[in-house]
């Protein structure tokens, strides 16, 4: 994957590594008594192993300071991915600060892969503004979120849950998170699933016939198992009494475990790179790759299948979005139809009054359909169309034949898109989806895999609603989108997050 990508598979295992939600607001009556019980948070640092597939794939952190009238929680996560002969190495950092209530004061997210960065500051202005700034590069870029509701960061669940004596079994809680580096929102719903014990690795002595730090004692912790749940997806969290995690794991494969700092962290900086970049240098026929198409400088012609019919394995389907539209799913295996002209018939005029489609129509912060630029942009693409799949059809060239196709490493904004009209898929997608709701044509980002020369690439592309959701690509100027292309995710980076986790873990047979 390219820089960017690697970095927002950062963020997704970041998330897991995490997996922790807190409630901006709270009844007085709980957030007194969590004033109450945050007097007796314990400060000092935890680590963590991430695994994927039994294999060491990164090291994390998570450091509380208690101050006079606050607590500053600071979080840290290095991943190493081999790709393409090397090994791309992402790091992301944030610290949040909330009162004795655990109630947000400020957050700061930085995300650093291969000298590519990325900052997001998050304030809460008043009692019902979150004002974010999203520094890349030269680019700053400020949104201001109305909070209608109590938002959720990826935080301080353990501490919520252990010191608001929430930690019993069958407790729940459903909570909207934001994530202040990707500005996308999503449902989240938090269950206390059960209490068991676990044992962790408290010190470490380096073996020398091993070549490793081992473990030379081992503590017995009292754990309560959250079970998170998010667009299908659950990942289980163990936490305990003092709000420490202490295990994490998803459906995708990765595994976030406590140890002993040398277990997590030298053992992880000690590991043959050089081997494990070799490995990933050669892509056989069938591999995922890990990349986009255009990244990896692959041939961007793509054979325009009507067809294609793939066996999956290796994951848990939860939570992936197989089916519906041109995808049929059967057992293990996936079809993906390319839509005909019965498909490609719209059943309304632009613009779409239907109000269940509301939300593919307003804008979002990195689409911003709002703008008067993408709007007129939009008035001079379309000109008097009316025809919602004419219309799409018409975005669909106009993107693919005024955005250069080349490696991206910034956040793909749809204004910044416009401006500089160049980008990978990302880019392609989130301005055609600006342009299209900017005509009343209800359109989403998807996330999936491209079946391209017997290899499968990571891709994303847009969806317009013309009765059912159609598949577009403006990156490769398909009008409807091959059979090639495997939808997994719906939504914006967020939900690019969730796929990205599949790599390393996902099997596919071609049939």
């Amino acid at each position: 994957m390219t820089r960017r990508h690697w970095m927002i598979a950062a963020l997704g295992a970041w998330a897991l590594s995490l997996g922790w939600l807190v409630k901006r607001q709270f009844f007085q009556s709980t957030g007194a008594r969590l004033a109450e019980a945050a007097l007796a948070v314990p400060p000092g640092a935890i680590f963590y192993r991430l695994d994927v597939g039994g294999q060491q794939v990164g090291f994390a952190s998570s450091t509380i300071d208690t101050l006079k009238d606050s607590i500053r929680v600071e979080d840290q996560l290095v991943l190493d991915i081999p790709a393409l002969g090397h090994i791309h190495r992402t790091t992301a950092r944030s610290s949040a600060m909330v009162n004795r209530a655990l109630r947000l004061l400020h957050v700061n997210a930085t995300f650093d892969g291969d000298g590519a960065q990325y900052t997001a500051r998050g304030v809460i202005a008043g009692d019902s503004v979150l004002q974010i700034t999203l520094v890349s590069g030269p680019d700053t870029q400020l949104t201001r979120l109305l909070l209608t509701h109590p938002i959720v960061l990826p935080s301080l669940v353990p501490l919520r849950l252990a010191f608001g004596g929430e930690l019993k079994r069958g407790a729940t809680s459903n909570l909207r998170i934001f994530d202040p580096m990707l500005l996308a929102e999503r449902e989240v719903s938090v269950r206390v699933a059960a209490e068991t014990t676990m044992v962790v690795a408290d010190s470490a002595d380096y073996d020398s016939t091993a070549m490793a730090w081992v473990p030379v004692h081992f503590d017995t912790l009292p754990a309560f198992r959250i079970d998170q749940e998010s667009g299908g997806w659950t990942m289980r969290v163990w936490i305990d009494a003092q709000g420490h995690a202490v295990r994490a794991t998803s459906p995708a494969g990765f595994t976030l475990q406590r140890s002993a700092f040398e277990i997590a962290y030298e053992n992880f900086r000690r590991r043959d790179t050089v081997r494990l970049a070799r490995a990933s240098a050669t892509a056989a026929a069938g591999d995922i790759i890990a990349a986009t198409a255009i990244a990896a400088g692959a041939r961007l012609q793509p054979a325009a299948l009507a067809q294609f019919r793939v066996r999956l394995g290796g994951v848990s389907f939860n939570g992936l979005r197989l089916g519906g539209g041109r995808q049929q799913v059967s057992g293990d295996t996936l079809l993906v139809r390319r839509e005909g002209p019965a498909q490609l018939t719209a059943r309304y005029r632009l613009p779409a009054l239907d109000t269940t489609l509301a939300a593919f129509v307003r804008p979002e912060p990195l689409i911003q359909s709002t703008n008067p630029r993408i709007e007129a942009q939009a008035r001079l693409i379309l000109q008097r169309e009316r025809d919602a799949a004419k219309a799409a059809e018409l975005l669909t060239h106009w993107v693919s034949g005024h955005v250069k196709p080349e490696i991206a490493s910034t956040i793909p904004s749809a204004l910044q898109v416009l401006e500089r009209q160049r980008g990978d898929c990302n880019e392609h997608t989130m301005l055609f989806v600006a342009l299209a709701r900017a005509a009343g044509l209800p359109a989403r980002p998807v996330a999936g895999l491209l079946y391209l020369d017997g290899r499968y690439y990571y891709h994303a592309w847009p969806e317009v609603y013309l009765g059912d959701w159609v598949a577009v690509d403006p990156t490769f100027d398909q009008f409807p989108a091959d059979a090639a292309h495997l939808r997994l995710a719906v939504g914006s980076l967020a939900r690019q997050i969730e796929l990205a986790r599949l790599i390393g873990t996902l099997k596919l047979e071609a049939l």
